[in-house]
């Protein structure tokens, strides 16, 4: 029997303010007398969801802001029901959803350890016997006997993380609350978890922005988006999947800002015009999307107004936010390049593009005479996104730009 069931779970939320008696009995009033009332619009925070998990599995749920998952976490919790569908849970729930806050504040860290177990499900006997337990992972001796309102949040949230970590539940519903504390802290949350789910076997539904977590603890990931299942499979391959939605979002709204307001720099004299920059792919047709390591081609395509001599093409990579990354200059390969009036094309071979998984823009530059005096300048005049399928995009993340060539060995010491 699976340890939770979603049946087709869609739970709908009515945008606007809440209206008041007065206005509810108007609105209630012309219903009766058949005339149409005007309803503010429904918003489906889930939209006809469905999964199961079997006991002792370790699901993450990964999804941008504003995709269900709190929603879906609380519906689980038996703290939301659903408008339509039907959720079942097998066995006693322990959630990690806002720990803390069931605390009060007057009340000191003793009392408050009480009054949350007990909303969390916890007898008075099963608290005695985990409250040294619990103040001890806490490390919170010194002040258990003082008012919570003395605390520092940090130390709330690690008394109250505690306290529902220490519940006896098959089931475990954390949602954003493992990086609470200093480091040393945050060591032994992830510690907590781990024990956990390897020696209780604990059936365990993980909600995080944090991608990294997410595989390492997680043997199966969902993706929610826009309150429906995007995808569902072994941890690794959803977690590539879910950067590589977060790019194309990137890549939506940074082409979208430029539509707006044009590039961030951009300025010409007026003798050379930019037709057009591309990436050609393995058909020389247009490409936006590249593999970490291959050889790319720039072209670009130019409208020369006049004679131009002595001429120098720079061409860059920046990330959508402008950190500039690298640029290539044309002097080395085409040292006196001439341009006669008229259309012409440039190529730009990048043997081996080393770009980690992500979303970046070109950029280009264009001087000419005797003295390189600038005609042609412009930013994030083309984005692409460079993937690799077989990287691990979790630990790529946040780590720099670039993949460095490398190799690891262990030495003996003696």
């Amino acid at each position: 029997m699976p340890a939770i069931e979603v049946n087709h779970v869609t739970k709908e939320y009515r945008l606007g303010a809440l209206q008041g008696l007065k206005q509810t009995l108007m609105n209630t009033g012309a219903r009766l007398m058949g005339r149409p009332v005007v309803e503010p619009p429904l918003f489906k925070a889930l939209d006809d969801v469905s999964f199961s998990i079997e006991p002792g599995e370790v699901v993450g749920i990964i999804g941008h802001n504003g995709a269900g998952k709190s929603t879906l976490l609380k519906m689980l919790a038996r703290i939301s029901t659903p408008t339509t569908g039907n959720v079942k849970v097998n066995g006693r729930v322990a959630p990690l959803i806002e720990v803390g806050a069931g605390f009060v504040g007057d009340f000191t860290g003793r009392e408050n350890v009480y009054l949350n177990g007990s909303i969390l499900g916890m007898s008075k006997k099963e608290i005695d016997r985990k409250f040294d337990e619990i103040v001890d992972f806490a490390e919170m001796a010194e002040f258990i006997d003082t008012p919570v309102k003395r605390y520092s949040s940090g130390m709330q949230v690690k008394l109250a993380f505690a306290v529902a970590t220490s519940i006896e539940s098959e089931i475990l519903i954390v949602d954003e609350v493992l990086a609470v504390g200093d480091l040393a802290f945050q060591r032994k949350c992830f510690t907590r978890m781990e024990q956990l789910i390897k020696r209780d076997g604990r059936t365990v539904l993980l909600v995080s922005h944090n991608i990294r977590q997410v595989e390492r603890l997680c043997s199966r990931v969902l993706i929610l988006n826009q309150g429906s299942i995007h995808a569902d499979g072994d941890a690794r391959s959803v977690c590539n999947q879910f950067y590589s939605l977060s790019d194309m979002q990137i890549s939506k709204q940074s082409q979208r800002a430029q539509q707006r307001a044009g590039s961030t720099k951009f300025g010409m004299s007026g003798e050379v015009e930019l037709e057009k920059i591309e990436i050609l792919g393995d058909d020389d047709g247009s490409a936006t999307v590249v593999t970490t390591n291959q050889e790319v081609v720039v072209r670009l395509t130019l409208d020369v107004k006049e004679r131009l001599s002595n001429i120098l093409i720079a061409i860059g990579v920046h990330t959508t936010d402008f950190i500039y990354l690298t640029t290539s200059l044309s002097d080395n390969d085409l040292p006196e390049l001439v341009l006669e009036p008229g259309r012409h094309e440039v190529l730009c071979t990048i043997r081996r593009l080393p770009l980690l998984p992500g979303v970046y823009a070109l950029r280009t530059g264009i001087a000419a005479g005797a003295i390189q005096s600038m005609i042609f300048y412009g930013e994030g005049l083309l984005n692409f996104q460079v993937i690799s399928p077989d990287q691990r995009r979790s630990l790529a993340a946040n780590e720099g730009f670039f993949a460095m060539q490398t190799c690891w060995s262990q030495v003996e010491v003696p």
